[in-house]
């Protein structure tokens, strides 16, 4: 896209409105939250209802079995953004791929919320996946279209934004995850979900043409005719071999849950793999690139370790709050499902306070590599804090839910040393002519992350707690240690890069 045409998006945009922002990040703010709302309200209650007994809503799953799709499901997620990214640079323009991603993310709920069956259960990962993939890359992209380069306003704005999401984020748990919701259907739960992202596409609906402008219409890279037919034709082709492979597969149990499992488990090792590669190798990426891409392998890897550790909130933590976790507590009786808000929580708290230290610190700020290091040892002391209750009162008594807040409260901490920092050394060690793709291998590390704890989580048992935390922990904050010794040298491969 030309500097001229960027301008003209801006122009577009009535740039007052929202909080001395433009106007369209009203329109962005709410759409996110609504989003996020939905998703997180969702995901807060599913794992449960996948291993509940049919006698109290659930589907019956084996609890492993459960575990290992809820991380596959978290895997999908983030690789479908690739996906989502092209779709919109080639095909639709980011606003439309924003409002296909968000319907087919209300149809996947409604069908989480039609009783008994576990067909609609698939249907939904399929639907919530593509839609998914197809919103949350994009509506980012809409929200730095609305402002001009050198527009000091850019990162508040992204702040503000940020808000949106942890908002949608901390409410929905508290909503969706209620005793009385969990006790009367789960399908109640995710039909307040379905509403939720309803919400959100009825206000982008009414609010896009007045507060957008132009932002997000354009197609970057759009197909000719003759490649339309031809992309097409490869999709319907590739649609109908899957259709058969399915068809042929699983009435003869070849491909199983654990066979699907595995096979995403691998493409998330494999796909980032590639990505660096291709990087390394192109005849496009200059010498000094090639030492960033180099410096940025093992930002990468650290990157994987955390997300492994913070993506378990949602799996093993959910699990250890519904299971192991005292739940009547200071006369109030708690849904496993709340612990769901804690990361949200404390992001909104903790946010403004990080940004302060690092702007305080000035010059003796910690350089990117130290701060990813930081991440990985405060990831791993938040599993190690689940080891004090069950060394003193055993695997067999039930803990203390403070023990759990602590325990999220720390990986958080790590999230705000790792997760922002990553964002912005992503755009930075990136080859020119990779910028976006380098930012989808970003999320990648999410998605390799979720793919390697669909294996790991088969180890969780009662008797293998003290174990299993244990070793994981242990690993995160020696990768940190090796990080942090590491960290001069990959200073220096990164160029000048800070």
């Amino acid at each position: 896209m030309s500097n001229i045409n960027k301008q003209k998006i801006v122009d577009s945009v009535p740039q007052k409105g929202f909080f001395g922002h433009p106007k369209g990040l009203f329109t962005l703010f709410f759409t996110e939250f609504w989003e996020r709302f939905s998703y997180y309200g969702m995901r807060a209650i599913l794992v449960y209802y996948m291993y509940y007994s049919v006698t109290k809503g659930g589907l019956g799953m084996d609890q492993t079995l459960a575990l290992s799709i809820m991380s596959i499901y978290g895997s999908l997620v983030y690789m479908s953004g690739i996906i989502g990214g092209w779709f919109a640079d080639r095909i639709f323009g980011t606003s439309k791929a924003v409002f296909i991603g968000g319907i087919l993310i209300m149809l996947g709920h409604i069908a989480l919320a039609i009783p008994g069956s576990i067909a609609f259960f698939f249907v939904s990962m399929v639907l919530i996946v593509l839609g998914t993939g197809l919103l949350k890359p994009n509506v980012s992209t809409v929200v730095g279209e609305m402002y001009a380069e050198n527009d000091n306003r850019r990162d508040a704005g992204f702040s503000i934004f940020y808000m949106g999401i942890n908002a949608g984020a901390f409410l929905s748990p508290l909503i969706v995850g209620s005793k009385t919701i969990m006790n009367t259907s789960f399908h109640l739960g995710f039909g307040i979900a379905a509403v939720g992202m309803f919400l959100g596409l009825i206000l982008f609906l009414i609010t896009k043409k007045k507060n957008l402008g132009l932002a997000g219409t354009t197609v970057t890279n759009p197909f000719t005719s003759a490649e339309k037919k031809k992309v097409y034709t490869y999709f319907a082709f590739a649609i109908i071999v899957i259709a058969i492979i399915c068809f042929m597969t699983i009435p003869s149990g070849k491909l199983t849950f654990e066979g699907f499992i595995n096979i995403v488990s691998i493409l998330g090792i494999l796909i980032p793999t590639i990505y660096f590669i291709r990087m390394y190798t192109s005849p496009k990426t200059t010498s000094v690139e090639r030492s960033r891409v180099i410096a940025y392998i093992p930002l990468f890897i650290a990157s994987v370790m955390f997300w492994a550790i913070q993506e378990q909130g949602s799996t093993i933590l959910a699990n250890y709050a519904d299971k192991r976790t005292q739940l009547d507590f200071a006369g109030l009786h708690i849904s496993p499902a709340w612990f769901q808000s804690l990361n949200p929580l404390f992001i909104i708290v903790l946010a403004p306070v990080f940004a302060a230290i690092w702007v305080k610190l000035g010059k003796r700020e910690p350089s990117i590599p130290q701060k990813f290091s930081l991440g990985l040892l405060f990831a791993g002391l938040s599993f190690m804090v689940i080891l004090v209750p069950a060394y003193f009162g055993g695997t067999d008594s039930l803990v203390n839910p403070l023990w759990l807040v602590l325990s999220y409260l720390i990986v958080v901490l790590g999230e705000l040393c790792l997760s922002p920092v990553g964002l912005s050394a992503t755009t930075k060690l990136a080859p020119a002519a990779f910028s976006a793709q380098t930012m989808s291998l970003w999320f990648l590390s999410s998605a390799a992350a979720q793919a390697l704890n669909a294996q790991v989580v088969k180890f969780y048992t009662p008797a293998s707690e003290m174990t299993y935390f244990g070793v994981i922990g242990g690993a995160s904050i020696v990768l940190g240690m090796i990080l942090l010794m590491l960290a001069p040298k990959i200073q220096g491969l990164m160029k000048g890069i800070r």
